[in-house]
């Protein structure tokens, strides 16, 4: 079952079109990745997803058209991690997180459950700051609080996540455990990812699918294989990125 289906979707800003006519369909359990050069309309792309940019064509959730949903349907089903999280308020981590429950709270006043706070838990176990629960967000560092954020997402339980480079700030170690997190998440049935890279070998390792993007449109969309042509990459980059990351193995194996 798809997950998400895109129809000829045209989105951008101030009445120019900065995605232009892209289809695409992500399936559930699947992990899927949009790449392209920077301004190239990825980030536009995801927000016309996350209902935040209205968008010409279809956009579908579980098959139902966006544009029919109210905004908080759409929160049930998406959740949106941009690429720069910004910090308006001093809340703890573990209460930061607690926002992402907000749907799920019940009773007149909405007082979290022993469900909900277990499920706070296990999202911030999932980005290694259980301990550091009881931090207040405005002391954290800026890698820190973005996997305040991740988890944050992971709270509100989605069919479908969406990340605008889900790796900024975070070093080797925590990019590689988030992309393990996010792979065991959407394999669980009835979900979905799609994310934003720019980091190739990162999206090699995650993806089961990839959409290539260059000036807002589509350029391919399917298998690595399929989407990371050298010729294709050559033409949206303009680099030579066969050769490049051959070099860059070759010094690795220079040091080792």
């Amino acid at each position: 079952m798809s997950i998400l289906t895109l129809r000829d979707v045209y989105a951008g800003y101030g009445g120019r079109d900065i995605v232009r006519g892209v289809s695409l369909t992500v399936d559930s359990g699947e992990r899927f990745c949009i790449l392209g050069p920077n301004g190239c309309g990825k980030t536009t792309l995801l927000r016309a997803i996350a209902g935040l940019l209205p968008a010409r064509g279809e956009v579908l959730l579980d098959g139902k058209p966006i544009a029919r949903m109210k905004r908080r349907e759409i929160a049930s089903h998406v959740a949106l991690l941009s690429q720069l999280s910004q910090v308006y308020f001093s809340y703890s981590v573990f209460d930061t997180v607690m926002l992402g429950r907000y749907l799920h709270l019940r009773g007149a006043l909405r007082t979290p459950s022993r469900e909900d706070r277990d499920c706070v838990r296990r999202c911030l176990e999932t980005v290694g700051l259980w301990e550091a629960r009881e931090a207040m967000i405005d002391t954290l560092s800026g890698g820190q609080l973005q996997r305040v954020f991740l988890a944050r997402t992971l709270a509100q339980e989605p069919s479908l996540i969406l990340l605008d480079e889900p790796t900024n700030h975070l070093d080797l170690k925590y990019q590689a455990e988030l992309m393990e997190s996010l792979r065991d998440w959407a394999s669980r049935g009835g979900r979905a990812v799609v994310g934003v890279l720019h980091d190739l070998n990162l999206a090699l390792g995650f993806a089961d699918r990839m959409l290539l993007m260059s000036q807002g449109e589509a350029v391919a969309c399917g298998s690595a294989r399929e989407a990371l042509r050298p010729e294709r990459l050559q033409e949206v980059f303009g680099i030579d990125v066969a050769a490049y990351m051959k070099r860059a193995l070759a010094r690795w194996e220079h040091v080792s």
